[in-house]
């Protein structure tokens, strides 16, 4: 559970603001999102592999210049 503390004089848009971001941080709306539905343990790995690869890929890139 997320507490924001609301300081005295503080608008209640600046501590929403606050709020939200940690909630971004703690990345429960992508959990809740991957148990939507089951992903085979073989397609997970393969989504790592393409993705380091895309990494990689940028990083070389980086390198070059």
């Amino acid at each position: 559970m997320l507490i924001i503390p609301v300081k005295e004089g503080e608008a209640i848009d600046r501590a929403l603001k606050r709020f939200k971001r940690k909630f971004d941080r703690t990345k429960t709306m992508r959990q809740i999102r991957d148990r939507k539905q089951f992903t085979k343990p073989s397609v997970k790995r393969r989504a790592q592999i393409i993705k380091a690869k895309y990494i990689q890929h940028l990083r070389d890139l980086e390198d070059q210049y």
